[in-house]
């Protein structure tokens, strides 16, 4: 079996400094089981209310290739931000791989989703730093969107791919930083933030994905 990977499309939403956008997912098939990158906004989301979201069930997502939610085996939150988390607790049965620091800002700065990742039961799988998860899968430490950010590299056919989390929110922040600048919620660490981007760089992938963004970009270029 062939790892591959499958964008789930989550909600959309819009709110203040964002036109409307897209909510992804990633599913990774490896042979040694179903990693879920991401798990998009919870219920309610009146939680929210400064955003207007068309919300989707994360189970209706994984039908459409074929999967449900006991196929997930590990997830993978690149943050905690709540259109990243919402839906954790439909994987209660799985480990949640989140950097330690993440976790820790999130029980600080966002209190009113808390219930959303920090629920009774939930379990982390706590990191400092880059990790590999399984052969072939590596969790790269990108903090600057927020202060525990990662993503996640995976080997494919031979070429490396990233879900890039909201280290860049779109195909165009990652092409030119100086667009992320100055949009609503990009950077909450401006240094830390372009050294991250230059390290999803550096590993010259061949695709690298996007949350909010249906775009694929080619990293080598």
């Amino acid at each position: 079996m062939m790892t591959t990977i499958h964008r789930l499309h989550l909600a959309s939403l819009q709110g203040p400094g964002w036109d409307e956008a897209p909510v992804h997912g990633f599913v990774v098939k490896h042979p040694d089981g179903v990693i879920l990158v991401d798990t998009g906004i919870g219920e309610p989301t009146d939680l929210v209310s400064d955003w207007r979201v068309v919300n989707r069930s994360v189970a209706d997502a994984l039908a459409e290739i074929d999967l449900s939610p006991v196929d997930v085996s590990l997830v993978v939150n690149t943050h905690l931000h709540f259109d990243h988390c919402g839906q954790n607790a439909v994987f209660a049965h799985a480990p949640f791989l989140v950097q330690r620091a993440e976790l820790a800002r999130a029980r600080r700065e966002e209190p009113e989703v808390a219930g959303w990742f920090d629920f009774a039961g939930a379990r982390f799988e706590l990191l400092d730093g880059d990790c590999d998860v399984l052969p072939g899968v590596r969790v790269l430490a990108t903090p600057g969107h927020t202060l525990g950010h990662q993503s996640v590299v995976v080997d494919v056919a031979g070429d490396k791919e990233v879900m890039i989390g909201d280290a860049a929110y779109t195909s165009a922040v990652f092409a030119n930083p100086a667009i992320g600048s100055k949009l609503s919620g990009q950077v909450a660490d401006e240094p830390s933030w372009h050294a991250s981007l230059e390290r999803v760089r550096h590993l010259q992938a061949a695709h690298v994905h996007f949350c909010h963004d249906v775009a694929v970009v080619d990293g080598r270029r």
